[in-house]
């Protein structure tokens, strides 16, 4: 079964209104004068007369739906007889058939936020996570025919496209895979692919996304207090290899330095010591207390 084709706008020029309305207003104004003319002079009005003037009277309620305003950023969408006629965007007052239905589309950027829903992220964790979306009409004719209604579409494939961006990326930055893109540290990518998922989904509605943030990001209350120690430990074991990396490369330094200006000669095992104890001054968190050994390692 073949798909069916979308729906394309079609821009409509309509009749301006203004130049519509000053002739209709005229031609009665000219109509009702002529029949009081020819009372006057004649104490009687031609048949034709009065039946153009009863014509004139009697169009009064058809003539007058077919005026309307565009205002600025909206648009006019028109159906004629169950076929779509065209899409008037230009701001301005017009005339049209008055038996066109006419539908006002806003062209306006709509920011949306989605509710904060739950879901898996890539290893299983449950997250809660919520987005706000900026978009707006591109297409009148796709967002009035080919949707039921735009805005409530457009809710509902946010949602779809925020589960499906959740459940294939990690919350957090895998230790063992940096490569690999997570929600909370790869903020730029992952709105960038949400972005992308939304324009693909809401195409079909003639809808262009502006822009796609993630708004609320945070474990599910169940797993947090859990989440947030592993947080804490992961810094902790991170901060460490920081200082033994540092203390290592300054116990080199002065292993160089010394050897390099003679101020000690030092044998492997003195080394080992002297290494030992710089370290433990280094890398230790309460203040190094000095020991003064008045022998040697040896006795």
């Amino acid at each position: 079964m073949s798909a069916t084709p979308n729906s394309r706008e079609v821009a409509l020029k309509p009749i301006p209104g203004g130049g519509v309305l000053i002739a209709y207003i005229l031609l009665l104004a000219t109509l009702i004068a002529a029949v009081i003319l020819q009372a006057v002079r004649t104490d009687s009005i031609p048949f034709v007369l009065l039946i153009l003037l009863a014509l004139g009277v009697i169009s009064i309620p058809f003539v007058l739906p077919g005026f309307f305003i565009v205002p600025p950023r909206m648009a006019k969408v028109l159906v004629l007889f169950g076929r779509y006629a065209g899409t008037v965007r230009e701001a301005g007052f017009y005339w049209v058939n008055p038996f066109a239905k006419r539908t006002t589309i806003s062209l306006k950027a709509v920011n949306m936020a989605s509710e904060r829903i739950k879901v898996n992220d890539l290893d299983g964790n449950p997250i809660e996570i919520g987005a706000v979306v900026v978009f707006r009409v591109e297409d009148t004719a796709q967002a009035s025919f080919d949707v039921e209604d735009y805005r409530a579409y457009a809710d509902v494939q946010i949602e779809t496209a925020i589960r499906k961006l959740a459940s294939t990326h990690p919350y957090d930055d895998p230790a063992d895979d940096p490569t690999i893109i997570s929600l909370r540290g790869d903020s730029e990518q992952v709105a960038q692919e949400l972005q992308v998922q939304l324009q693909e989904r809401l195409a079909r509605a003639g809808i262009e996304v502006i822009e796609a943030r993630i708004s609320h990001l945070a474990y599910a209350p169940e797993i947090a207090s859990a989440m947030l120690q592993r947080q804490q430990a992961s810094a902790v074991i991170a901060a460490r290899r920081k200082i033994v990396e540092g203390a290592v490369g300054m116990v080199e330094d002065a292993l160089g330095q010394l050897s390099q200006k003679g101020v000690v000669d030092l044998d492997a095992e003195r080394k080992a010591t002297l290494v030992g104890n710089l370290l433990v001054v280094l890398c230790g968190q309460a203040d190094a207390q000095p020991v003064i050994n008045t022998g040697t390692l040896y006795n």
